[in-house]
């Protein structure tokens, strides 16, 4: 390695499959900023994609199929998985039985009975398999988990949390114009993080409402979600997804016995990532001042200084699983667990009643 920071382990050669959003803004730019990893190929058949790999990424190799990849597997330890939803489970599969470690992109699969054949089918072969949950590195989130660790706000209560956008008219995606059946539709796109987000802070959850409406004309699944969830702790969680919000909420509000926290805004990574900054920068996932949040009680109200957001750890912690025999950044079960609250929330949405996952 010739980087400054060059990783004392091996080289670990990453072959990313799927250059859309995903591939482009969210996965190669953090894995080309990692020492120990290197983008060695993208996977794509389309030529504009292809173009693209080749201009802003010219050390990698474009392979046109998925095949072609699994026919030189053994040039590769890491495939990362970022296509369209309803492919993520069979590649990943095929990578696992062509010799290589995984990542994939959320949702890990469409349904957890899929989720939970992949994991086994790793521990099986002896290769890692994790689940890319970046927003679990938000500095929003790592921010409310050091309050709440630090027994800020008491005794949690409520956790409300919202990803809302202003999107009136529909892309002409697979994304918004396919059928939810197939991976489609806004619970899939953003639930998995909300959802995991919830998970992570207050535990399994016992019971799933949830509200799914198709509002803009030509979608084709669930463009505004809202899902009320029961964790076992008795913490309730509502959170909200939507593309047509022309007043956004706050992203976060929290209630608890001693206080509560409110932050305005989005982390500022993926804007950073989709204008083309890379993550090495020195000032990466600092949020400014007036981007922190408030904590406190009404009248007694501080701002509290917003932890540092780091999506690059994801990676570090698939060289360290791959390299180095660590455990994985993101445990596939717990996203098993975000599937099954999926699940809940469709019979939940389609029967008009609480469900509980797994039901």
């Amino acid at each position: 390695m010739t980087t400054a920071n060059a990783h004392a382990g091996p080289e670990l050669h990453v072959a990313l499959l799927g250059y859309g959003k995903g591939g482009e803004v969210f996965h190669a730019p953090l894995i080309e900023a990692t020492p120990g990893l290197r983008l060695a190929a993208v996977v794509t058949g389309n030529p504009e994609r292809q173009k693209a790999v080749r201009r802003r990424h010219p050390g990698a190799e474009v392979i046109a199929s998925a095949d072609e990849l699994w026919d030189r597997a053994g040039e590769f330890e890491i495939a990362v998985v970022t296509t369209p939803n309803d492919t993520h489970a069979p590649l990943a599969e095929a990578a696992l039985k062509a010799g290589m470690s995984v990542v994939v992109d959320k949702p890990f699969a469409l349904d957890a009975a899929r989720a939970r054949g992949l994991t086994g089918l790793a521990q099986e072969l002896g290769h890692v398999l994790t689940v890319y949950q970046n927003r679990r590195w938000d500095s929003d989130f790592l921010t409310l988990w050091k309050l709440i660790d630090e027994g800020a706000l008491g005794r949690v209560h409520r956790f409300e949390s919202r990803f809302e956008r202003w999107r009136p008219s529909p892309k002409d995606t697979w994304r918004e114009r396919g059928a939810a059946e197939d991976g489609s539709g806004i619970l899939y796109d953003l639930g998995p993080h909300l959802i995991d987000q919830a998970v992570n802070l207050f535990g399994p959850v016992e019971r799933v409402y949830a509200e799914l409406d198709a509002r803009r004309p030509g979608v084709g699944a669930e463009d505004d979600a809202f899902l009320a969830l029961t964790h076992g702790t008795g913490v309730r969680s509502h959170l909200w997804m939507s593309a047509l919000t022309a007043r956004p909420g706050p992203r976060f509000r929290v209630l608890g016995d001693r206080a509560g926290f409110t932050v305005e805004g989005m982390d500022e990574q993926e804007a950073r990532l989709t204008a083309g900054e890379t993550p090495d920068a020195a000032d990466w996932g600092v949020e400014p001042e007036d981007s922190w949040g408030l904590v406190g009680a009404e009248g007694d109200l501080r701002r509290v200084p917003s932890e540092r957001g780091s999506y690059p750890s994801f990676y570090e912690g698939v060289r360290e699983a791959v390299g180095e025999g660590d455990p994985v950044p993101v445990e596939p079960h717990e996203v098993i667990h975000g599937l099954e609250v999926i699940e809940a929330a469709r019979k939940s949405a389609r029967e008009h009643r609480a469900v509980r996952p797994g039901e």
